[in-house]
């Protein structure tokens, strides 16, 4: 039976962040909390060292003035010292706050601004370069602390690692009361692609109930030393409860991948047993297998064969229809294929992989499953802590799950996806009238439109602001488009364009790993991927598996034109957030002559 909201709420009662950590510190301290790759090794602090850094860093942050309600702003990658920092942040009774490490120094100015951050702690000169460019601008800010290359010379506030954390550690077991439910755990900016990026407000109730809420849905029967991949930018709610949060109420062994350029290299040596990734990370996989497979034409032909029977089989396995014949079959294909392929990846020992942050193709996430990833959607946002809808038992390819133990979801008269649970955020820092507009009669307005089927699973059609309208009057979902046509073996990134058009139409972007490959195999020669764009034999195969994603989309859906791009999209670009959502304004910007070409 789902838990209701007011049974979580009694099982966290009491409890924040601060308080989670040290019960999961008692309970598991010798156990590894955090591990980053250090040459050839690992380097890994338990949870009992983890605590002790906590407490020293405490004692630093302390040192330069922070105190209850104070904010701290944080620039890392993905490396234990973010953890570290801002754990012991909340212990303070302060407020912790990651930006983006790509911030420029104008986006820096209004992110630390807007939050008043009194002390910032960032990784390197590089970062803290960018703080100096705009310090006249942030009256609040007080102390800039360096993890590497502090230069007293540069900052007369800048403060190196070693003096920050030269301090004698704070009492753990006193400090833990200066955090209270309704206090504030973090503030997460929204990725601004409409505007100034807002401050969502995070309660330590928000996230410890929401910890709780994804604990009943996990397939983990004990959850520490769970194996879990930390590589995502830290300023994204996906990453940080993931991660972060769930390491602290989960005790889960947290590998820190600090650049996404290594995170195959990590995923091989870390042989994760829980993953998340934006569905970019999931379509990169696949493309990289593909690319492999292409190699050998024959064995590529007996992999797709055993996927095809696989495909009904596993959705049978997953409704608990399956017969054993049914069942032994798969095994079979698993033993012959499907294992050889997880093991290649480092993915053999993953009980739990989750895509999330934008839509993935229902094609795409069943072929995962078919190989035996068990692959699930996640749908939300940073105003609900994270998920609104999740299941790992029984997944239904195409939409997003049920609502999370403890919550509601609903539709608004309009299809609007709409939502209330203890996860909902407390609001927008410093802008009450957006809360006013997003939070009405306790319901939490997504700004998506969706469908809910008998079984209450979610399916979300697009975002509300994003949908085409065509000059005909028919609403479009682009992402739903876009997810298909991302599953031509060749094509990296789609955008589709139609708003107050005739007809809808696409830029569709070579994948820079895949295609090279897919042409020297057809003996295809170019000097650039934007050569090779241009080239008929590319024209002719993107061209027929245009008809082939389009085959489910009535006539006026239907991308009826489309320009191949050479490009490479880069994540946290003009056209894509960094979690590799797209900017739709800056990609109509961008490619202006190529999409009115298409419309000439």
């Amino acid at each position: 039976m789902t838990l209701t909201d007011d049974e979580i709420l009694a099982r966290v009662e009491g409890q924040t962040v601060p308080t989670a950590f040290m019960a999961t510190v008692a309970a598991y301290g010798d156990h590894v909390a955090l591990r980053s790759m250090v040459g050839d090794g690992w380097r890994q602090l338990t949870f009992n060292q983890y605590a002790e850094q906590v407490a020293t860093a405490a004692a630093g942050l302390r040192a330069v003035g922070v105190g209850k309600g104070d904010r701290v702003v944080i620039m890392m990658r993905n490396i234990p010292e973010f953890h570290i920092v801002d754990l012991a942040t909340t212990f303070l009774g302060a407020t912790p706050i990651s930006i983006y490490n790509s911030s420029s120094p104008d986006q820096v100015a209004y992110l630390v601004g807007d939050c008043a951050a009194k002390v910032a702690v960032v990784e390197g000169e590089g970062f803290a370069s960018r703080f100096r460019a705009v310090r006249d601008q942030l009256p609040a800010l007080e102390s800039l602390v360096m993890l590497n290359d502090a230069d007293a010379d540069a900052d007369a506030d800048a403060v190196a690692w070693d003096a920050f954390m030269a301090h004698d550690p704070l009492d753990l077991t006193v400090e833990v009361n200066n955090a209270s439910p309704e206090d504030l755990a973090t503030v997460i900016y929204t990725s601004g692609t409409t505007g100034n990026p807002k401050g969502v407000m995070l309660s330590h109730l928000n996230i410890v109930w929401t910890g709780e809420s994804l604990r009943e849905t996990f397939p983990f029967p004990e959850t520490a030393g769970v194996r879990v991949m930390s590589y995502l930018p830290m300023a994204h709610i996906a990453e940080r409860m993931t991660s972060h949060y769930a390491s602290a109420i989960m005790a889960y062994d947290v590998c820190c991948c600090p650049e996404f350029s290594e995170l195959t290299a990590h995923i091989g040596a870390v042989h994760p047993n829980l993953m998340f990734g934006v569905p970019r990370v999931w379509e990169k996989i696949h493309s990289g297998i593909a690319a492999v497979l292409s190699a050998d034409p024959e064995k590529e032909q007996k992999v797709a064969e055993a996927v095809e029977a696989a495909l009904p089989i596993m959705e049978k396995m997953d409704a608990g229809t399956a017969s054993e014949e049914e069942i032994a079959t798969w095994q079979f294909l698993d033993d012959v294929a499907f294992s050889t392929i997880r093991n290649l990846l480092g993915l053999e020992e993953l009980q739990l992989a989750v895509s999330g942050a934008a839509p993935i193709s229902a094609e795409l996430l069943s072929w995962f499953r078919a190989i035996g990833v068990n692959l699930c959607e996640v749908y939300g946002m940073s105003e609900s802590t994270g998920p609104m809808t999740f299941t790992v038992e029984n997944p239904k390819a195409g939409t997003v799950g049920p609502a999370i133990p403890g919550s509601e979801v609903a539709l608004a008269e309009d299809g609007e996806v709409i939502f209330r649970g203890s996860n909902v955020f407390v609001g927008y820092l410093n802008q009450p009238e957006k809360t006013a507009e997003t939070i009405i009669d306790g319901w939490l307005h997504s700004g998506d439109i969706g469908t809910l089927d008998d079984d209450g699973y979610l399916t979300i059609v697009d975002r509300k602001k994003e949908l085409i309208v065509t000059a005909g009057g028919k609403n479009i979902s682009p992402a739903n488009l876009e997810a298909e046509l991302k599953m031509i073996d060749i094509v990296g990134q789609a955008a589709a364009i139609g708003d107050q058009r005739k007809f809808v139409s696409a830029l569709l972007v070579l994948d820079p790993e895949v295609a090279p490959i897919w042409a020297q195999r057809n003996g295809i020669e170019f000097e650039s991927l934007d050569e090779l764009a241009k080239h008929d034999a590319v024209r002719a195969h993107v061209d027929a598996g245009v008809a082939q994603a389009m085959e489910g989309f009535n006539h006026a859906e239907a991308v009826k034109r489309w320009v191949i791009l050479g490009d490479e999209w880069e994540p946290d670009s003009e056209v894509l957030t960094p979690t590799s959502k797209l900017k739709r304004r800056g990609i109509l910007t961008r490619y202006e002559v190529e999409i009115e070409s298409m419309y000439a």
